[in-house]
């Protein structure tokens, strides 16, 4: 009977150890570290998810514009050199947590819209290139990707805002302390427009 009663208090201790440690890493935001982290991971891949839909999709514009005209040469060669990089970039979850890592996969990215800007102001100054269905459908499409691309990016932006102000506000980053939790590498915004500003389209024209 007292073997018995032993290992009857000895598993409402358990249990009761289980109940407070839950509570208690509750209290310190390790739930909120856990639903942040999947949020982050999930809004990093429809970044990803975005662009990889741009990559594939400026093949195809390529070849359409390439087979309509000898000039602009020079901007067709620049665009797909600069996806060619981008896609180069070994891409994972982890990424998130390099620095070095998201910059220079931001500073591709920035490198492809910029040459496709390019390309797409190419496509807007000749008109025969604009009458072709195929590259309307494309360059309609290009710049649809091009907004969810930034509705993406800002929602991971924000996501990851909230991870990191949990990382480093008390008492919470105790808990990151403790568990490894640490800052997550954000999207420069600014430094990314910057890049991507399309250089001057000059065609000849007066």
């Amino acid at each position: 009977m007292s073997v018995l009663s032993s290992l009857m208090r000895l598993r409402i201790s358990v249990l009761l150890s289980a109940l407070l440690l839950g509570s208690g890493l509750g209290g310190c935001g390790y739930n909120d570290f856990q639903r942040l982290d999947e949020a982050s991971k999930a809004a990093w891949a429809e970044v990803l998810n975005q662009y990889q839909r741009r990559a594939d999709l400026i093949p195809n514009l390529v070849a359409a514009i390439r087979g309509a005209i000898d000039a602009e040469q020079e901007t067709l060669t620049q665009v797909v050199e600069a996806r060619s990089k981008a896609t180069a970039i070994q891409v994972s979850p982890d990424m998130i947590s390099d620095p070095q890592a998201m910059q220079q996969f931001q500073a591709a990215q920035a490198q492809v819209g910029s040459s496709l800007s390019r390309l797409l102001a190419v496509v807007e100054q000749y008109p025969q290139l604009k009458a072709i269905e195929q590259v309307r459908d494309l360059t309609t499409a290009l710049e649809g990707t091009e907004n969810r691309i930034t509705v993406a990016r800002n929602r991971y932006i924000q996501t990851v805002q909230d991870y990191n102000v949990l990382t480093r506000t008390f008492p919470s980053n105790l808990t990151a302390m403790v568990f490894g939790y640490s800052p997550k590498a954000g999207f420069q915004v600014e430094n990314e427009a910057a890049l991507a500003q399309p250089p001057a389209v000059n065609l000849g024209r007066p």
